[in-house]
């Protein structure tokens, strides 16, 4: 069946969006942030806020590199975040221990759970605001029946992490690690007038002596994990205040003559951000789309949208750091190979099911920042196969989408799209 559709006003269109997405590269950088005026030094605020994930971490990384790593500089980091994904987390906090010379202020403005406590931690100073909450740090991964906890052998290197900034930065370790696990209880222990925080090993290892000695309270029980309000995390050792607002923040720490200057998102960082629940929807329409594409002859609008949607994915990808040239390359492949389909061996053959294989093999890639994923990092396992479900779940929507299209939609277009038409049938 051949389709009558005039393309040039739809074309012209496309264009002016693929080179809008296209714009979005080179733009990503926005200005420093906003200031309110005043005298002194400069403190810098980075807000924490929402989910945790790439675009979050790609926009501190960028606010960062635009703030002077100096002796005399103070950054803020403005939390109030439920957490998010793990490896944007351990990524932030990379960011976070690159600074050598600035001091870091942690300050809780609503809440910082699961992966926001392990950035809260990464500060060299956390203070709290009043009726605020931290903590819960439980690695969990999606599954067909509902949210479970990760194993052991992802537990263990957040254990680590957690234990690694508290030692950084003195504050517990056993209660640090308490916000991860939930087999572990800790104990708050007097012994000799000194106070110390133990869980079940260090309190077996005590003498038989020791232990009648000892008075012993149970900070976290078994089964649970670690969640403080600001009230409990002062008292702990974490935070060294619960004030009203960040302004008595800092005039806690010390700091009175200054001016703020508050980093903002770019555009851009802004559009990353909104686009990236979004893009299992746009990777199906832009599948669907090039399928369609390949089953109609020709090149139109399905064409057109199938390219706008997955250049919408792989520009937000690029943006984040997830995406490089090796994705492009191997989008651009796929791309060739479903032209070689549509315009030289008509029909859907191996040239149409290899550049979608590479097609996916690129979009797979371009949710992650690893290729193989590595032994260290655990949670790498679960991110590719969640990545390699999301893909492939696309392509099977797509192709649903598409052979709906191809029966029922194209038709009816073709029907309402001026001719011209032959005025007489071959009988």
């Amino acid at each position: 069946m051949i389709y009558s559709i005039t393309m040039r006003p739809i074309i012209q269109k496309a264009v002016f969006l693929v080179i809008l997405a296209g714009s979005m590269v080179f733009w990503s950088a926005g200005p420093l942030g906003a200031t309110d005026p005043g005298k002194g030094p400069a403190i810098y605020a980075v807000p924490v806020q929402g989910m945790v994930e790439p675009g979050m971490a790609a926009f501190i990384k960028r606010s960062l590199e635009q703030i002077p790593d100096q002796a005399d500089t103070v950054i803020v980091f403005k939390l109030d975040t439920f957490g998010g994904r793990v490896d944007s987390a351990m990524e932030i906090v990379d960011t976070l221990s690159g600074i050598s010379k600035a001091k870091t202020v942690s300050f809780v403005e609503k809440r910082a759970i699961s992966a926001g406590a392990l950035i809260a931690l990464a500060g060299h100073v956390l203070v709290m605001k009043e009726n605020t909450l931290i903590g819960d740090c439980a690695p969990m991964f999606q599954t067909s029946e509902g949210q479970k906890e990760a194993g052991e052998k992802t537990q263990t290197v957040l254990r680590a992490q957690f234990r690694a900034l508290a030692k950084k930065n003195n504050y517990p370790q056993i209660l640090a690690q308490a916000m991860v696990s939930k087999d572990m209880a800790v104990y708050e222990v007097l012994l000799d007038d000194r106070t110390r925080f133990m869980d079940d090993t260090q309190w077996n290892d005590l003498t038989p002596e020791e232990q009648k000695r000892a008075r012993k309270k149970t900070i976290v029980a078994k089964g649970e994990l670690l969640t403080m309000d600001d009230t409990e995390a002062g008292t702990l050792g974490f935070s060294r205040a619960s004030v009203p607002n960040l302004e008595q923040a800092l005039k806690f720490l010390g700091y009175e003559d200054y001016h703020l200057i508050v980093m903002e998102e770019s555009w851009s960082e802004s559009l990353v951000r909104m686009l990236q629940p979004l893009l299992p929807v746009l990777m199906i329409v832009g599948i669907g789309a090039l399928y369609t594409e390949i089953k109609a002859p020709g090149f139109g609008l399905p064409g057109i949208i199938g390219i706008i949607c997955l250049g919408l994915v792989f520009f937000n990808q690029y943006l984040v750091g997830l995406a490089d040239y090796t994705e492009l390359l191997l989008l651009v492949t796929g791309g060739l190979l479903l032209g070689m389909e549509v315009f030289v061996l008509p029909g859907f053959g191996v040239a149409g099911v290899l550049g979608l294989m590479v097609i996916g093999a690129g979009l797979v890639l371009a949710f992650q920042d690893f290729v193989i994923p590595s032994p260290d990092l655990p949670w790498q396992s679960g991110i590719m196969v969640k990545n390699l479900g999301l893909v492939l779940g696309s392509f099977a929507g797509a192709l649903g989408a598409a052979l709906v299209a191809v029966r029922f939609l194209l038709p009816r277009i073709a029907v309402l799209v001026k001719g011209p038409y032959l005025s007489a049938t071959l009988k």
